[in-house]
């Protein structure tokens, strides 16, 4: 064997194995001395060294098997010792009958007293080596930055070792801080818990630590919010763990490349969204299913999320053929847009709308398509009639006409209580919806919930934007507050609630806390490590200071999904739109020409 072109693991591995075949000699021969003082005759002695023979070839066959010398445990952990007891218990079984029975004159003491002591120098190498390792850090430069784990757990204690065991880390552990009276004092990987929660500041300032990794899984967003001020407030860097969902897939194990800086999508808080798999399969796999407005963020992570649930055809459109681009690159690899199911089309266009639906005969539609941006509707209000109002009418009409089975509207918490031109008329067309879900067509509903992070001309993207520019940032009031999501989960549950809702319904996606704009304003400037200035504009036109997610007429109840509740929209006629009964004189502008 060539050790010598050996990757550090295998030699690891392979030195774990040739202990512990080695382990058995040692006991057979300290045994042996001490039971019988070596006077043991010739054949007792060859059928007294047959048995470790036969023990370490078992415990290297065996231990592979199970996993012991394929890395599948870390060195001394009690999950290794726990396999390795279990291994040699298994062994010494097996070869206690086949020496007593076929042996005669083995030395039947070594047979039973044999196998604890090579267990014993098992586990003793491997916590020594355990030892050397956990107290010699790998890295001790100058330059490596002293870091405080909050969290004395086994997430932080897996952090720590981490850190140690890296010569890459560039970080070196201080100390603990735990909030649990019962650690205090507490040694975790050679560092002590040197102070509670509230003590950090203190702490940090007389150990000079320059981050603090927040270790605890269970923190919830209004903490990690409270925590960042306080970290930004005496220029500590806050590094937090992946979401518990990202920390089961990895093996129960948190490594430093999935530690990161504090985000904004940290201080909405990452709850995990347990989603119905079967029901969403159900009406969506084997489907046509058709989404408009795939271009835009919303709906091309609809088409990503859909195409998983491996629907029949997923038919595109949009009227933005750059949007269409980037969805069928992102899904298929391609970006040809050669294909019948990228549709390039306008939802203002009834005949074109209903063309589309009598080839494709689509069964599911989440209807996605929408003028979005509140300050140029209000400039421009008949263009959000237009596609907000009419280009949903267009819709739902095409969907009826053709036996759609579901639809999904995707509206906005802002047609709660609506004071804009884009609140107005997205509530419109949650009552169209509601409509059309009374003819008993199929099941209609709508979908409402607030803003999302990173889509497009976003407020993220917006204050990145000025950022870049060396600022300032522009804030319309220092008390503004919205409701975030991130798309993916938005989107998640976009699909979960078309499997659960009533026809007719409006369901409500569950927002979590309002956000102050202002801090994520702060926060993107702290991340940025710049002096950016924050200017004020004040609230524009038809803008609340605070959005909510119910009108004060509505009341949210809950469903099958904890993170989804409904409410029930009085139903619009289409031909009150139709024929200008309901018009733009309506939500407070002035009246549309037909």
């Amino acid at each position: 064997m060539n050790w010598g072109s050996m990757s550090p693991i295998n030699l690891r591995r392979a030195s774990a194995a040739l202990w512990d075949a080695a382990a058995f000699f040692l006991a057979t021969l300290a045994l042996a001395g001490a039971r019988y003082d070596f006077d043991l005759d010739l054949v007792q002695w060859a059928a007294a060294l047959h048995y470790p023979v036969m023990a370490s070839a078992l415990m290297i066959l065996v231990g592979y098997s199970v996993g012991l010398y394929r890395g599948h445990f870390r060195i001394g952990s009690f999950q290794e010792a726990f396999r390795l007891a279990f291994t040699v218990a298994a062994i010494t079984l097996f070869l206690a009958v086949m020496f007593i029975l076929y042996v005669p004159d083995f030395p039947r003491g070594l047979a039973l007293s044999v196998p604890p002591g090579a267990l014993l120098l098992m586990v003793a190498g491997r916590w020594l080596v355990r030892a050397y390792y956990d107290r010699a850090p790998a890295s001790t430069a100058a330059e490596d930055k002293p870091v405080l784990i909050y969290g004395a757990g086994v997430i932080g204690g897996q952090i720590a070792r981490a850190i140690r065991g890296s010569a890459k880390s560039e970080m070196r552990v201080v100390g603990f801080l735990d909030d649990d009276p019962a650690n205090r004092n507490l040694h975790v990987e050679g560092s002590r818990v040197v102070g509670r929660g509230g003590d950090l500041e203190a702490v940090a300032a007389r150990l000079g630590a320059a981050k603090v990794i927040l270790a605890i899984t269970r923190a919830d967003e209004e903490f990690i919010r409270a925590l960042t001020v306080r970290t930004d407030a005496v220029g500590l860097k806050l590094m937090v763990i992946p979401p518990v969902e990202e920390i089961v897939r990895s093996g129960y194990r948190v490594k430093l490349h999935q530690l990161h800086e504090v985000n904004v999508e940290d201080l909405l808080g990452r709850r995990p969204i347990h989603t119905d798999l079967g029901a969403i399969a159900d009406y969506v796999s084997g489907k046509v299913v058709l989404i408009t407005g795939a271009g835009g963020s919303i709906g091309s992570e609809l088409a990503r999320q859909v195409h998983k649930f491996g629907p029949k055809e997923l038919v595109l459109l949009d009227r933005d053929e750059s949007g269409l681009h980037g969805v069928q690159l992102s899904i298929y690899g391609t970006g040809l847009l050669d294909t019948p199911d990228m549709v390039l089309a306008d939802i203002r266009e009834a005949d074109v709308v209903d063309r589309i639906f009598d080839l494709h005969r689509p069964e599911v539609v989440f209807h996605a398509a929408a003028l979005k941006h509140l300050p140029m509707l209000e400039q421009y209000p008949a263009e959000g009639w237009k596609t907000n109002v009419l280009g949903t009418l267009h819709v739902l009409e095409a969907a009826r006409r053709h036996g759609v089975e579901r639809f999904v509207n995707i509206s906005t918490d802002k047609a709660a209580d609506a004071t804009s031109v884009l609140g107005k008329t997205k509530r419109m067309a949650e009552e169209l919806t509601a409509w059309f879900a009374e003819q008993g067509a199929g099941t209609y509903l709508s979908v409402r919930f607030g803003n999302v992070l990173g889509s497009r001309g976003s407020m993220v993207h917006t204050f990145a934007s000025q950022i870049a520019r060396g600022g300032p940032i522009t804030v319309t009031h220092p008390d503004i507050t919205r409701y975030f999501m991130t798309i993916p989960e938005a989107c998640e549950l976009v699909i979960q609630a078309g499997a659960i809702g009533i026809p007719g319904d409006v369901l409500v996606l569950d927002m979590g806390t309002p956000i102050r704009i202002l801090d994520v304003a702060t926060r993107l400037i702290a991340q940025s490590g710049r002096a950016i200035e924050i200017v004020y504009t004040g609230l524009r036109p038809g803008e609340k200071l605070h959005e909510v997610l119910f009108s004060a007429s509505e009341a949210g109840e809950p469903t099958a999904h904890p993170l989804i509740s409904h409410v029930h929209v009085p139903a619009l006629e289409p031909d009150e739109v139709r024929k200008g009964t309901v018009s733009l004189t309506d939500i407070g502008i002035f009246a549309l020409e037909n």
